[in-house]
């Protein structure tokens, strides 16, 4: 599990809609300025006209379509004045910019269409040379709207492919503490249930079978140890993932999460005076990663459970491969659960961890006695299968 980066921090909002404000407003009284008849056409008015598509800006991100309206219609106001020419498109292209970055492509398409379409119609049934549209003014003015809107539209979708990957980190982070969680329950829990049976047996011996009382004690102690390991473990994870990897992988003599295992598991149950017989039929390789760790924790978590509360004297492990399919079962002679058996976060985690994995759980009381827990698993996960 790796921390989340710290992203630098971001410009205000506020502080860029004020910045393409200015810049707005700026632009458009250059071109007025720069007008050879600037004497005639570019009076007080057609600088109120440049501050005010500037102003326009700072509401953009309230009433995206608000903004894009006014400025069309105060285009078309701007030149009915007949002021000096700026072009139709400049003026409006922060506006139909805003409307696309604001989900309004519809809006600033039919827009840019409505400004370049006027333009064309004036220009073209204009009386005057002034008037006459020529071919590079009407290219320039539809690269400029569509720039705007293709603009908006990208950064856009940018900014919507960031939030969905910080998304999805989220997620991923949250699967990952998930199973940290479950890994920790499931090792914890079976090492307690050990240390509170020889504890049991400890106390019982004291003055009557010492060495019963010491095996049980030394039982006590390696328990006691693995747990504090996996706690070890778990917060080297925590803190730095890719070192903890690369020491876990190095460790020769790290316990295999697997139904390799199971045999260690077997043997701390018969420790604490349970008989377990383990028949294991999977030829190594068999199985993914993924699915030989669920077994293994399976078996984990239906041990426990016998010791916690099954008051069982046998239990029979059990996993063989049928039909392309994991067998996986663990049987007891318990006195089972009863027909008010309420599932608890061991139980659940089980079978959440399954159903990941495309396999089914089910558990509950034998036809002859005891209780059964029976896990049907594919081989090897799907492409593409989380």
């Amino acid at each position: 599990m790796s921390e989340p980066s710290v992203s630098p921090q971001t410009v205000d909002p506020r502080v860029t809609d004020i910045a393409l404000g200015l810049a707005m407003a700026l632009v458009v009284a250059v071109v007025i300025a720069a007008d050879p008849d600037a004497l005639r056409h570019a009076g007080p008015g057609a600088y109120l006209f440049a501050a005010g598509f500037g102003a326009l800006v700072l509401l953009r991100r309230r009433v995206p379509r608000t903004v894009l309206v006014v400025t069309v219609l105060g285009v078309f106001v701007y030149y009915t004045l007949q002021f000096a020419p700026i072009g139709m498109a400049l003026p409006a292209v922060a506006a139909l910019y805003s409307a696309a970055e604001m989900r309004r492509t519809g809006w600033a398409v039919g827009a840019g269409t409505a400004l370049i379409a006027v333009s064309t119609y004036y220009r073209t049934v204009g009386n005057t040379p002034e008037e006459a549209l020529t071919p590079y003014e009407l290219v320039t003015d539809v690269a400029l709207v569509a720039a705007a809107i293709a603009l908006g539209v990208a950064v856009r979708l940018s900014r919507e492919a960031r939030v969905h990957e910080a998304h999805a980190a989220e997620q991923r982070l949250q699967a990952e503490r998930l199973r940290i969680a479950r890994d920790l329950h499931d090792v914890v829990g079976h090492n307690l249930s050990v240390i509170a049976l020889h504890s049991g047996v400890a106390a019982e011996a004291v003055g009557r079978d010492d060495d019963a009382a010491r095996g049980a004690l030394a039982h006590v102690r390696e328990a006691t140890s693995g747990t504090l390991h996996e706690l070890r473990s778990t917060v080297r994870v925590l803190r730095d993932p890719a070192r903890a990897s690369a020491q876990r992988d190095a460790a020769p003599d790290a316990a295999p999460t697997g139904l390799a295992g199971v045999e260690a598991l077997a043997a701390s149950a018969r420790a604490a005076g349970l008989a377990v017989e383990v028949e294991l039929d999977v030829p190594a390789g068999t199985l993914d990663g993924a699915i030989d760790a669920a077994a293994y924790r399976v078996v984990q978590e239906s041990l426990t459970n016998v010791l916690r509360h099954a008051a069982a004297t046998r239990v029979t492990v059990s996993a063989a491969v049928a039909d392309d399919r994991l067998a996986l079962r663990v049987a007891d002679d318990g006195r089972g659960a009863g027909p008010g058996l309420v599932p608890g976060s061991g139980i659940s985690g089980m079978r959440e961890r399954v159903a990941l994995l495309g396999g089914t759980l089910t558990m509950g009381d034998a036809p002859g006695g005891g209780f059964r827990v029976a896990a049907n698993l594919p081989l090897r996960l799907e492409t593409g299968e989380a």
